[in-house]
């Protein structure tokens, strides 16, 4: 792990802040659904029994890690889903299991020698 962080000081930051904004289900149920395509506000806080400046909130969290994205369209905000943030998040998942994996073949081969 500490040599992933020295290896990608400039990706820390961002992967800390996507992690923390998926680890809400209302925001990875909006990223779900942004997943399909764009939708208007209304849209994306129709299936959710909270306030619209709450739900608001979620999308602001999702906006700044850089998951998605909005644009006005005359009076109605449309967001839709940026990809890099979770390819950084995916690149980043591969590297774990790939030393966890190898981690549990070293473990493997001691066991088997112990045998």
């Amino acid at each position: 792990m500490l040599w992933l962080v020295r290896h990608m000081p400039n990706h820390s930051a961002q992967l800390n802040h996507v992690f923390y904004a998926l680890s809400d289900s209302t925001r990875r149920a909006v990223v779900q659904r942004l997943a399909k395509g764009q939708a208007p506000v209304s849209e994306l806080a129709k299936p959710f029994n909270m306030a619209l400046p709450s739900f608001m909130q979620h999308l602001e969290v999702l906006e700044e890690c850089g998951l998605v994205r909005s644009r006005k369209v005359g009076r109605v905000r449309i967001f839709q889903l940026t990809p890099k943030p979770l390819q950084l998040m995916e690149s980043w998942l591969e590297k774990q299991q790939k030393m966890w994996n190898q981690r549990l073949d070293q473990l493997d081969n001691v066991l088997y020698e112990l045998k």
